[in-house]
C-alpha cells in the first residue's frame, strides 16, 4: 500500500526497507554514528520484526520512517519515528503518527521519547503525564551491553 502526502510517497510494509537508508536518517537523527558492517543488518530487521512499518519517499530517498510494535488488539508502541532534518516542519511526522493510530484506533499507544518531543506528540493527541504519580518502568539492554563490553561503540568493523 502506498499514498502520496505532499508530493512524497509513504509506503506502507515491514519487508524491504534498505538498511543503508534507515542508517542514513539514524545517522541524521543523531542516534548512530559508525555502525560496524557486522551490525548493519539490524537495520533490516528491525523492521522485519515489527508489527507495521510506514516509510516516506521523495523519489528514491527514504526521508521519513516509523514503525509500530503492538500485539494487534490492545496495546501498541510507537518506534523509531524519524524525518529527515531538511523535511521536518512539513507536518510527515503528524501524518506517520495518525497512520500508526489508524492501524489500531481503539487500543493504548505509547510513544518512549524524550521531553522534547512531548509537545509533538500532545498535537498529536497524546497525554503526557505526571511521571511522578504514572510512569513506564524501562530496561536498556543495549546499555548493559556496552558497559559489559558486549556492544561495540565508535569502531570499525
Amino acid at each position: 500500500m502506498y499514498q502520496y502526502f505532499n508530493g512524497l510517497i509513504i509506503r506502507e510494509g515491514t519487508v524491504g526497507i534498505p538498511a543503508d537508508q534507515v542508517e542514513a536518517l539514524f545517522k541524521d537523527a543523531g542516534w548512530v554514528r559508525d555502525t560496524p558492517d557486522w551490525q548493519k543488518e539490524k537495520f533490516t530487521l528491525i523492521f522485519n520484526n515489527s508489527t507495521w512499518a510506514f516509510t516516506v519517499w521523495d523519489q528514491e530517498h527514504m526521508i521519513g520512517m516509523v514503525r509500530g510494535i503492538s500485539d494487534q488488539i490492545m496495546a501498541a508502541n510507537i518506534m523509531d519515528l524519524n524525518v529527515s532534518s531538511r523535511y521536518r516542519g512539513q507536518g510527515i511526522g503528524q501524518k506517520l503518527v495518525e497512520l500508526c493510530v489508524q492501524k489500531l484506533p481503539h487500543g493504548d499507544w505509547f510513544a518512549h521519547t524524550s521531553a522534547d518531543n512531548f509537545p509533538f506528540y500532545e498535537k498529536c493527541g497524546f497525554e503526557v503525564r505526571d511521571l511522578s504519580e504514572n510512569g513506564t518502568c524501562s530496561y536498556y539492554g543495549y546499555i548493559e551491553a556496552r558497559k559489559s563490553g558486549h556492544r561495540r561503540t565508535g569502531r570499525k568493523g
